[in-house]
């Protein structure tokens, strides 16, 4: 088994999966969500997606299956659009409400250097993932960018064609640094895929906003 193949069985709370449909749902539609979930084999969601709790019942191979299918049904640049926008979409919908996101927007955050808003932002949502679900996440800290490593990733099971295309953690992690930087915009790309040999799936994020 390979080490991307050990994924299997590995699981996000219930929440962070009905974010991910409702997110989509946001950019796509009921419909075109409907479409999706038939296409990607995950008929058990059609009429009810996961309920609005922490337990950790929602499998990665349903991050990957709908990834895939995005791919099939709107081609490369479509889905990647679609992800990035649903990134992000799930980002304010409620990834931002979990506990080591709580209390960001204080008045000593507001009052901290943009770089340091940045570092606890990045850590908070490794955190939250780190804690609330089976995917492993940390934040390292290099001369102008931080690196945002994902050590269990979803998006990377069985994949026609690995590549570093896991955009809804990308578009994730460009609300999370627009929010706690006032609307800021940094530069946010991924730069290795574990499906490809790499030991993480990386994201370097840039110190200074693009504006």
């Amino acid at each position: 088994m390979t080490s991307v193949e050990a994924f299997r069985g590995l699981h996000y709370p219930n929440k962070i999966g009905r974010l991910c449909f409702l997110s989509l749902e946001e950019v796509m539609g009921q419909n075109g969500v409907k479409a999706l979930l038939r296409l990607a084999d995950l008929h058990q969601y059609l009429d009810a997606y996961p309920p609005n709790d922490l337990k950790r019942e929602f499998p990665f191979e349903a991050i990957a299956a709908y990834s895939v299918a995005l791919g099939t049904m709107y081609g490369p640049r479509g889905a990647r659009g679609l992800e990035l926008r649903a990134g992000r979409v799930a980002f304010s919908l409620g990834l931002k409400e979990f506990g080591p996101l709580l209390g960001m927007a204080d008045l000593a955050l507001k009052l901290m250097p943009i770089t340091m808003k940045l570092k606890i932002a990045l850590n908070a949502t490794a955190q939250t993932f780190d804690r609330f679900s089976d995917q492993a996440s940390h934040v390292e800290e290099e001369r102008g960018q931080f690196v945002y490593h994902i050590t269990k990733c979803s998006n990377c099971i069985s994949r026609p064609e690995p590549g570093p295309v896991f955009y809804i953690a990308r578009g994730i992690i460009e609300e999370a640094t627009a929010w706690v930087s006032g609307g800021r915009r940094f530069a946010v790309e991924q730069c290795s895929c574990m499906a490809q040999g790499a030991p993480s799936c990386s994201f370097n994020i840039g110190k200074e906003p693009l504006e």
